[in-house]
């Protein structure tokens, strides 16, 4: 009997330590709270120097002109092949991220963007600054937008369109900052040390990627790594699980898809030309980075304002998301337009409605993203998307650096750009049961043999082995539809 108490006490402890470290677990996996917070700052930090630092790099597109004495086109692909390569490398990421963990994902990602900033300050060709600040940089962005955006996601259900326009906010912020900043930074250095000083700023997305916690890997997970079957069938239907490749075969997302890309064309064209438009329209350096900065200011409001009214629940976010990608678009087009008569006021005026506009798409269109592809789904439909659209991405500059060698004014550039935006929203406008009033349910999780129930485990072994960021919707749950 001595020998039995100590027994059932030692075991009770051990079951007291399982329990506590699975309440440790539904803790962090717990939507709506928690560290959730935490990677809301780290998501706020790291988008700022992704995308906000994009959006003002047109301070050195100028610089790069005067000094390689090229073409605007020629010019425009280099941040064209960076946001290109951030979209295409987006899929890799989140494979990474399935496969491995996100946090060291990220960090690497952080790396490379600061590295490529650094080698691009000792440029001397066109080619060198499309290899460094576009293709090393954009691998860099591509490993760290797509991960972070689906982690933060994942703590989050009823308020995720205001966590993203919250965790997005900081690209207006960047962006209202960031212009008049590289443009003293390029007076006072020149442009070889601004980058070199955009590149130290970069690494600050290494501490943001540490923030994210490691997932634990269940017995699940370590019977699930040795797959049956030849090696290259297992690695191919593996590939293809963590890629999500069969949401290319449901209508939903492949329209919703296209409907993005095509928005994409046009949607980064101010951000790359109209410092240049200002400058040429007879404005001062300050007066064109100003105008940026005001844009930037009110894309902050609109992402904030945007994701807090999308998930009051009055209207569907994907009938929001129709309106101000209209709206974005009509303003687009009336950029080169407002500044017809000289009037300063006029462009500043439209391009503060064009950054809110642009602003309140943002957050939209990344929330609506669980609603056609499902939750559980979400960081390889996001990576995917980023692909796709990244052709869009590298074709909207040097298209609209071509209209302008061509016409010697971006006025044909920016109702181009715009009218890919609107075209974009028409898109939207075809997606399955988009003229109801109510959310349609959340598409089903399809077996088949290059998903997860494929592998030979029931459907929640498959998630846990998989390490998903987000748990199989249950019978309660509208499986990823905002609030």
């Amino acid at each position: 009997m001595t020998n039995v108490q100590p027994r059932a006490k030692g075991r009770r402890d051990e079951e007291d330590e399982d329990e506590d470290e699975d309440e440790e677990e539904d803790e962090d996996e717990s939507p709506e709270g928690g560290w959730g917070w935490v990677l809301v700052g780290a998501m706020f930090v790291s988008t700022s120097l992704v995308f906000g630092l994009m959006r003002s790099l047109g301070i050195f597109f100028v610089e790069f002109v005067q000094y390689f004495e090229e073409s605007a086109q020629a010019i425009s692909w280099i941040s064209s092949t960076g946001l290109a390569a951030q979209q295409f490398f987006s899929p890799l990421g989140a494979a990474l991220c399935n496969a491995y963990e996100a946090r060291v994902v990220v960090m690497a990602g952080g790396c490379l963007a600061g590295l490529g900033l650094m080698l691009a300050s000792q440029a001397t060709c066109l080619v060198h600054l499309y290899l460094t600040m576009g293709l090393i940089s954009g691998l860099g962005w591509g490993l760290v937008f797509t991960p972070m955006v689906a982690t933060v996601m994942a703590h989050f259900t009823r308020r995720r369109a205001l966590v993203l326009g919250v965790g997005f906010s900081s690209i207006g912020l960047s962006s209202f900052a960031f212009n008049p900043l590289f443009q003293l930074l390029v007076e006072t250095y020149a442009w070889r040390g601004a980058l070199l000083i955009l590149g130290a700023l970069s690494l600050n997305i290494v501490p943001c990627g540490a923030l994210i916690r490691p997932r634990r890997r269940s017995e699940a997970a370590a019977k699930a790594d040795p797959e049956r079957g030849p090696r290259l069938a297992a690695a191919l239907r593996r590939v293809s699980s963590y890629l999500e490749l069969p949401l290319l075969t449901e209508r939903p997302y492949v329209t919703y898809t296209l409907a993005v890309t095509l928005l994409n064309v046009g949607y980064f064209v101010p951000y790359f030309h109209l410092v240049a438009h200002s400058r040429q329209a007879g404005f001062s350096e300050y007066q064109a980075a100003f105008v940026m900065s005001a844009a930037g200011a009110a894309d902050i409001l609109g992402r904030v304002a945007s994701g807090w009214f999308a998930d009051l629940g009055h209207f569907r976010p994907v009938h929001l998301l129709t309106l101000w990608t209209a709206l974005a678009g009509a303003f687009v087009a009336l950029l080169p337009v407002s500044s017809l008569s000289g009037s300063y006021a006029a462009l500043t005026a439209v391009g503060l409605l064009y950054g809110f506009c642009s602003g309140a798409l943002t957050s939209l269109v990344f929330a609506v993203v669980p609603m056609v592809a499902g939750a559980p789904r979400v960081m390889g439909a996001l990576g995917l998307l980023q692909l796709i659209e990244s052709g869009a991405g590298l074709l909207g500059a040097p298209l609209s650096g071509l209209l302008k060698d061509v016409t010697g004014d971006y006025l044909a550039s920016f109702a181009v750009s715009g009218g890919f935006l609107v075209l974009g929203s028409l898109t939207l406008t075809t997606l399955p049961r988009y003229f109801s009033c109510k959310e349609p349910p959340a598409p089903p999780r399809r077996p088949s043999p290059t998903s997860r129930e494929g592998v030979g485990l029931p459907p929640p072994e498959a998630e846990r082995a998989r390490g998903s960021l987000f748990p199989t919707p249950t019978a309660g749950e509208s499986g990823g539809s905002i609030g």
